[in-house]
């Protein structure tokens, strides 16, 4: 036999069982509880009439005829109550007041117990002792058990802090009876669909239990063929482990090709900058005019510059491209994060003579790493700061479209040639600056790249129709 069918049998009996035992504890708790549902109005009901009874005291005698002529009015009048299933056409309260002896000095059911004495019943008794009573007695021989009983909730009758008298309601259990037997009845249907429904679970659960296998199957597969995918996620603690398991192979496999490729980058890109210092620290050794020495020892502090920045860059590109999701996420209110980047930028902006123009929307809220977005913010305006002309405007826009929040950067610089547009998000690719015609690191929009893709953000540059470049941040909305 399969697993899926054993797991299919086992489940269907456990199912089942348990469905037995949870319908049979119903089916014997929910006559109490509609029972229950009919006692609390009744203490109300008793209460507010015994209240009234109280309120007609005249030398400690209760006014009889106005219950009498109340009831003889309400039992006379004919309506129709439509309660769900229920019709209801009369008035069925039974109430009878007794004085503090237990004796019958008002009956609703046109008097016919008045006289009589009830001080043993149960609902009497216990509340001339100053007692919650309450009773259930049969009414009706010859009817079904169900329908021949009454529920009595008696409260006192007080007059002046004294005990007077007791005043009784009767409720008949026939109403609930009858909402009893339709709750029966649709528990009865209800659970027959359940059964139903966990055949079919079970003849799907099989199938449920056996595809995190085929999709761990086709993952090892996909890793195999070298393919980039992502891992598959499941609930239960085996399969999430065998996952992890796998992933952390392919991460081994995968970690080895990275190193051995950002070493041969790292080596290759290091080598024009130390050739420089080189060349130039053997030109030192000779005789030169100190115009000479200082344009010599000035290229070896930019080429060293260069070789810190190429290092701590590629630092900070091999940490995020080893991260598969934000560490550290919290609220980011925009104006307060353009502020602090505004604040950094101002003495480059000065010392090229360039105007920074927002337009933010100061009640918008990002989610993310705050130091990562910031960096890349700065990484793309610094760039718009190195293509732009001295004394122009770069515009740093904030917009809400659909459900992202857009940064855009636009210069009046050279823009992009067409040449360089598909490839300025690769590493260490990088076009020379206007003003100084060297080329940066070659890292800075690399780093916006992964940064937005750890934010599961995009990142779009393309030229503007009125000269420069337009740089597009959208990062989902917080």
């Amino acid at each position: 036999m399969s697993i899926r069918r054993r797991l299919f049998l086992v489940i269907t009996v456990l199912f089942g069982l348990g469905f037995y035992f949870m319908i049979d504890f119903i089916v014997d708790d929910i006559e109490k509880r509609y029972r229950e549902s009919t006692e609390e109005p009744l203490v109300d009901t008793a209460r507010v009439l015994a209240a009234i009874a109280s309120s007609t005291v005249v030398d400690r005698n209760i006014d009889i005829d106005l219950f009498r002529k109340s009831f003889e009015q309400v039992q006379g009048q004919i309506f129709s109550a439509q309660i769900f299933g229920l019709l209801k056409t009369h008035v069925d309260l039974h109430v009878y007041m007794t004085n503090r002896l237990g004796i019958v000095i008002f009956d609703s059911d046109l008097g016919k117990a008045e006289g009589q004495d009830y001080s043993e019943w149960r609902d009497v008794l216990y509340t001339l002792l100053g007692k919650y009573g309450a009773r259930t007695s049969l009414i009706d021989e010859n009817v079904d058990a169900e329908d021949k009983k009454m529920l009595y909730i008696a409260s006192p009758i007080m007059y002046r802090g004294q005990l007077i008298g007791v005043l009784s309601v009767g409720k008949p259990t026939r109403s609930s009876s009858k909402f009893i037997k339709a709750a029966r009845n649709k528990l009865i249907i209800g659970s027959t669909l359940l059964c139903l429904v966990l055949i079919g679970l079970g003849l799907l659960l099989g199938a449920w239990i056996t595809r995190p296998i085929q999709t761990l199957t086709d993952y090892a597969k996909a890793v195999r063929d070298g393919k980039r995918v992502k891992r598959p996620v499941f609930g239960s603690h085996e399969m999430e482990e065998l996952g992890a398991s796998f992933e952390a192979m392919r991460d081994a496999l995968d970690g080895k090709h990275y190193v051995e490729h950002y070493v041969q980058t790292l080596t290759h890109e290091i080598k024009s900058p130390v050739s420089a210092i080189r060349g130039a620290v053997e030109l030192l050794s000779e005789d030169l005019p100190a115009e000479k020495r200082r344009t010599l020892l000035s290229n070896i502090d930019q080429e060293s510059d260069r070789i810190h920045q190429i290092v701590d860059n590629l630092l900070l590109l091999a940490s995020l491209e080893s991260r598969k999701f934000i560490h550290s996420a919290e609220r980011i209110h925009i104006a307060e994060l353009l502020d602090e980047i505004e604040t950094v930028l101002k003495p480059l902006l000065a010392v090229n003579d360039m105007t920074l123009n927002r337009q933010d929307n100061a009640d918008l809220v990002l989610q993310g790493e705050v130091n990562l977005i910031t960096q890349a913010l700065l990484n793309v305006l610094h760039n718009a700061i190195d293509f732009s002309p001295a004394s122009s405007t770069i515009t740093l826009t904030v917009k809400r479209a659909n459900n992202t929040i857009v940064f855009e950067i636009s210069d009046q610089g050279p823009g992009i040639p067409d040449y360089a547009k598909d490839r300025v998000f690769e590493r260490f690719y990088s076009l020379k600056r206007p003003q100084t015609g060297r080329k940066s690191t070659g890292l800075g929009l690399s780093l916006v790249n992964e940064i937005m893709l750890l934010h599961q953000g995009q990142v779009a540059i393309e030229n503007n129709l009125e000269g420069g470049a337009i740089v597009r941040l959208a990062f989902p909305l917080a």
